[in-house]
């Protein structure tokens, strides 16, 4: 599933249409996640694009005072195609259309969705999101307070979008590799030097993972076509079997955690 970096890389790469005129939104296929609001649709026309952001990994178009939500599920990316190209991709689910150009969202297995937001403030995805981790709000005071009384594996509490918001399996694994913390380490038991730790190594993390535009594993890639290349960085996920890079003398272990593999060197975190 597209992360924070990979959804903020697809972001900063469309918005060359802010401030552009959206003529219309094409849905080609209405049955994703959640089924599309085709009525709403199909009166948003002609209106401005003031904005293009990302809130945790959701794709937010700001229209009016209204917004249109895309998320990209665990195979969606969106890419960019001149306006009167008619070339078509299986799984390309909508399409919207600009004055000069228009951004094509596909999605094969179609767990991502597309909404139109007249409420932002209570919408049921976004409602009950934490703080953004690149943000002042994610510090590790806030992190140990928040982790103090949850029982559940620290890798499953970064991961909870309550708790922070974007970080999923692959850089949950990179960053308590980085502290050292094993991804079985009860949130409860989390120290605050610990919780500094991991507040410190999410943002350095995630950043470098936005500069060289994310991780491409299978599914993802930039709207201009182009992969992400932090998998090259990579020191824990997907490295079972492999030889401890830090440390030299253990072996990258994988486990099950809540269905999604958690990886980490039984050497040196603890």
């Amino acid at each position: 599933m597209p992360e924070l970096p990979e959804v903020e890389t697809s972001v900063r790469a469309i918005q060359t249409f802010q401030n552009q005129i959206l003529e219309s939104v094409e849905i080609h296929n209405p049955n994703l996640r959640w089924p599309v609001d085709l009525e709403a649709f199909k009166n948003l026309k002609g209106v401005t694009v003031d904005q293009i952001s990302r809130r945790a990994k959701y794709i937010l178009f700001h229209v009016k005072d209204s917004q249109i939500l895309l998320h990209l599920g665990m195979t969606g990316t969106v890419r960019i195609a001149e306006k009167e190209s008619n070339f078509y991709k299986k799984h390309d689910h909508v399409e919207f259309i600009f004055q000069d150009a228009k951004l094509i969202y596909n999605d094969p297995r179609r767990f991502g969705s597309l909404h139109f937001v007249s409420d932002p403030q209570h919408h049921f995805l976004l409602d009950k999101l934490g703080p953004e981790p690149l943000s002042e709000d994610f510090d590790g005071e806030y992190l140990f307070k928040r982790l103090r009384k949850v029982n559940s594996p620290i890798k499953i509490s970064l991961m909870n979008q309550s708790h922070v918001v974007g970080i999923g399996n692959i850089y949950a694994n990179e960053i308590l590799f980085d502290v050292g913390i094993r991804p079985t380490k009860r949130s409860k038991l989390i120290t605050k030097k610990q919780s500094l730790d991991i507040a410190v190594s999410a943002k350095k993390i995630l950043r470098r993972a936005i500069e060289v535009g994310g991780t491409t594993l299978k599914d993802f890639y930039q709207p201009d076509g182009n992969q992400g290349y932090f998998k090259i960085e990579l020191s824990a996920y997907d490295r079972e079997g492999q030889e401890c890079v830090r440390c030299k003398a253990g072996i990258i272990q994988r486990i099950v955690q809540t269905q999604r593999a958690s990886f980490f060197c039984s050497k040196c975190q603890s």
